[in-house]
């Protein structure tokens, strides 16, 4: 029997997408995984992992509501094991025109995206920095750098997350925790289709494979990078003229990928 204990990663978002390509990682390089999700598929997610050699902890919970978040932190607790790296990944879109949304959706972007990985994170930074070491990926987005015309809740949620994960870089610089954004462009995943975006030409478009985004994210994380825009070069591209562009010219050109096409 192997006695050696490995280390503890935690993903959310877990059960599908980059999400679960991040723990595909995590488990493919040694590291034990609890991992949270709050669909079905999350039971899939988890024989993958443990078919890759990982002793996986698996919580069915949604991270929106304020409970949601503490069964998953009572779980890694529960493990009595330190956290070596978290991937804070969990995440939602909605489409549409702002005026066209209903509040409840809207507000569901900002509790889990925003609320859920403050809270979560709020939780796991003490004891790290209390061992001087730990790794905290979140995934931001390159919808992070530009005005969001029909996606305006979830990108300035994605604005929020990348000036979070920078700040938490600078604050805990003389520690052993390090803080990664993940920024990856349109990726093939669930995302669009949860969004009610399949009718916009982003949501028709091809897309950039998870398992590369997820790739370049994990090793960006253990190499302790502030950030990485990961997927293909075109998003690569799309990251450096995000950085010159005025925001009116990228408030545009996302209207021109994100509008639904009139029937």
């Amino acid at each position: 029997m192997n006695d050696t204990v490995k280390p503890l990663a935690v993903v959310t978002g877990a059960s599908s997408g980059i999400g679960r390509e991040l723990a595909k990682r995590f488990a493919g390089n040694g590291f034990d995984l609890v991992v949270c999700a709050e669909d079905a598929e999350l039971d899939g997610a988890v024989a993958e992992l443990r078919a890759l050699g990982a002793q996986v902890t698996a919580v069915r919970a949604d991270l929106a509501v304020y409970d949601g978040v503490e069964r998953l932190y009572a779980a890694i607790g529960a493990t009595h094991r330190p956290v070596a790296a978290a991937a804070l990944n969990a995440g939602v879109g909605q489409g549409g025109a702002f005026l066209d949304q209903e509040l409840a959706d809207a507000a569901r972007v900002i509790d889990l995206n925003i609320t859920s990985t403050v809270h979560l994170a709020r939780r796991l930074l003490p004891d790290m920095v209390d061992a001087d070491e730990g790794r905290v990926l979140i995934t931001s987005s390159i919808a992070s750098t530009m005005p969001g015309s029909f996606q305006a809740v979830y990108n300035a949620s994605k604005s929020f997350l990348q000036s979070f994960a920078q700040a938490l870089q600078d604050e805990l610089k003389d520690t052993g925790v390090t803080v990664t954004s993940l920024m990856p462009g349109p990726t093939e995943t669930e995302f669009f289709h949860r969004a009610g975006m399949d009718g916009t030409p982003v949501g028709k478009q091809q897309k950039d494979d998870a398992a590369q985004v997820a790739k370049e994210g994990f090793e960006a994380l253990m190499r302790g990078r502030d950030k990485v825009v990961a997927g293909s070069v075109k998003t690569k591209a799309q990251g450096l003229a995000a950085k010159v562009l005025p925001d009116r010219l990228k408030a545009a050109g996302h209207r021109r990928m994100a509008e639904p096409d009139e029937e």
